[in-house]
């Protein structure tokens, strides 16, 4: 039976929807759970359609939701997911700062310094693979903003070198030392050495070294490079290590390119307690998604970039023009909120706010300052918000994209001149291709 509370939602609803299109046009609009804005306790039945590509797929968690193999005891408060959310968008554009503007995510050679690291503790999405021989099952966090891979090997972790008959640890001459560059850490008993500093502080040192890498039962990838972490600060969490999903050499991407062609897509769950999916391979087509150039900078191969045009909110565009969004923006899957330039979010945040005119507002949380008050509510109505790439690609946004903690899941940056970063919380049920050998991102939604 549907409760009078529910009936006069609806009713109101309607009414609303019915002064919005006599006034100027109709809009669209979601629905969104309030369920779905607090924590979850059981894991639900994936809704995860067949991934686009034919290659190899491994189901993929939030670590701190249900249906993580082992979920993380300690969850932080959202307002500490936030702080350590800026961290990781403060490094992201540090290396994009006013002296190399110049030289952003392009198409062609650009030039940046340094390679830009990450806040480990902003990733969010775990998988489960094997590493060695008898195989030692490791449930790791991916990370597109990383490179280097590696798992825990202290003496108290699950896996051990010693006792696998495929591991073998790099010469400090071999090529794959040298590969590693700034990750190198020189030389320790004749075995290279690999260090990796993330943008919150903490680090990862050890042994380079490879080892067979099961990713399901019958695909392995026989001498994946990796690092095996016999020191490491910052660290809290139970996952056994990272795999890193950017565009260098040393990533899992690139390690299989002979075997995937140098692409793989995700599906982030709309919720913590539900399920995804990560694939490595493309898609035998792409007419399920809608696609556009991948940017990238030859000086820093890890990052993904676009280029949006425009946003269109309660299916109009918003009054701003493609030039405001020229500086492009990483398509990151660690980072949590959408930054996009400050002419563009002031536009967004008002035209949003117009579409919410039948919920009292609410104080800012941390960086989002676009807030409401749902209490009571056990559903509610909010305008669609679609972003627009470069080629035409639009991509309609799930309603849990859109809100998190009862705000709207976007903030500005610094300036319109600063790049601009597409979050994870966006890229929720869509289906997210990485096609790097033929430089297309994609967007196929409801795909979990």
């Amino acid at each position: 039976m549907v409760s009078v509370s529910r009936l006069l939602l609806l009713f109101l609803c309607s009414y609303y929807h019915a002064l919005i299109a006599s006034a100027g046009g109709e809009q669209s609009y979601k629905i969104l759970a309030s369920s779905s804005q607090k924590p979850q306790v059981v894991c639900s039945q994936p809704r995860v359609s067949p991934p686009s590509s034919s290659g190899t797929t491994v189901p993929l968690n939030h670590r701190q939701g249900p249906c993580a193999p082992v979920p993380s005891e300690k969850k932080p408060t959202l307002a500490e997911m936030l702080r350590r959310d800026q961290l990781r968008a403060d490094y992201v554009q540090r290396k994009f700062s006013s002296k190399h503007r110049a030289s952003g995510l392009q198409s062609s050679e650009v030039t940046v310094p340094t390679n830009l690291g990450s806040a480990l503790d902003t990733l969010e999405y775990v998988i489960t693979v094997s590493i060695g021989s008898p195989a030692v099952t490791q449930t790791v966090l991916i990370d597109t903003g990383s490179d280097v891979s590696w798992v825990h090997c202290d003496g108290s972790s699950p896996f051990d070198p010693a006792k696998s008959t495929t591991y073998a640890p790099f010469s400090c001459g071999a090529a794959a030392c040298a590969q590693l560059g700034a990750e190198g850490n020189g030389c320790s008993n004749s075995q290279c050495q690999y260090v990796v500093m993330y943008g919150d502080g903490s680090n990862t040192t050890g042994t380079y070294g490879s080892d067979t890498l099961a990713l399901t039962g019958s695909e392995k990838v026989s001498g994946f490079q990796f690092g095996c972490s016999q020191a490491e600060a910052g660290f809290g969490d139970k996952t056994d290590g990272l795999m890193g999903l950017g565009g260098d050499t040393e990533s899992l991407v690139s390690q299989t390119a002979a075997t995937y062609g140098k692409a793989f897509t995700y599906c982030l769950p709309p919720t913590w307690g539900s399920a995804g999916f990560l694939t490595l391979g493309a898609p035998s087509t792409t007419s399920g998604f809608a696609t556009t150039g991948m940017l990238r900078s030859e000086q820093v191969p890890t990052f993904y970039g676009a280029l949006l045009q425009g946003i269109n909110v309660g299916g109009k565009p918003l009054d701003v023009s493609p030039s405001v969004f020229s500086a492009a923006s990483v398509v990151d899957s660690g980072t949590i909120i959408t930054r996009l330039p400050p002419t563009a979010y002031s536009a967004l945040s008002s035209a949003f706010k117009e579409g919410m005119k039948q919920y009292p507002t609410a104080p800012s949380r941390s960086i989002l300052d676009t807030c409401f008050d749902f209490d009571g509510q056990d559903n509610v109505t909010i305008p669609s918000v679609a972003l627009v790439f470069d080629g035409g690609a639009v991509v309609d946004l799930d309603a849990n994209g859109i809100i998190l903690g009862s705000c709207l899941a976007f903030t500005a940056t610094d300036d319109d001149g600063t790049t601009g970063i597409i979050g994870n919380v966006q890229q929720r049920t869509l289906e997210v291709l990485y096609d790097v050998g033929q430089s297309v991102l994609g967007f196929r939604p409801n795909a979990c």
